[in-house]
Parts: structure tokens; sequence; C-alpha cells
């Protein structure tokens, strides 16, 4: 489960952001590539659930998140 609900990736365990490969206002393909966390020294790549647009970015590389976290929120193509 990548914490995707409703355009909103949410951060599946505690880590620490290592990379963030999106920008507010970014066309997104499903599966691209969003967001990297390092946790229990392993990288996790988070993916879009579905085609859209980044509607807001609430992370920065170099963060330690908490599991639940919002990171990403996606919005409709059209949007």
């Amino acid at each position: 489960d990548d914490g995707a609900q409703d355009g909103v990736l949410r951060a599946p365990m505690p880590g620490l952001v290592r990379f963030v490969h999106v920008v507010t206002g970014q066309a997104v393909k499903k599966d691209d590539p969003l967001v990297v966390t390092e946790a229990m020294k392993m990288e996790h790549a988070l993916r879009a659930p579905r085609d859209g647009r980044v509607k807001s970015v609430s992370i920065s590389k170099g963060d330690q998140i908490q599991e639940g976290a919002i990171l990403v929120e996606l919005e409709e193509p059209d949007a």
C-alpha cells in the first residue's frame, strides 16, 4: 500500500525523505515516482496512484516524517 487515498499520498511508516521528484503544478501519470523515503535502512519509492496534477508538496528532502503524514496531494489532471 502506497498510503494514497483520494489523491492524498501519506507516509506508510516513519522515516526520512530521501528524494522529492515532483513540484506543485506538475502533471504526473499513474506509477510515476513522487517521493522516496528511507525507513529501517531501506528505500521506499512512493508512486502516483493515478494520473493527475500535483496540488501540493508538504515535505522536503531531509525531512523526518511520521506514519500517516501527508506528503503529496494530487488533483484531477484538468483541475
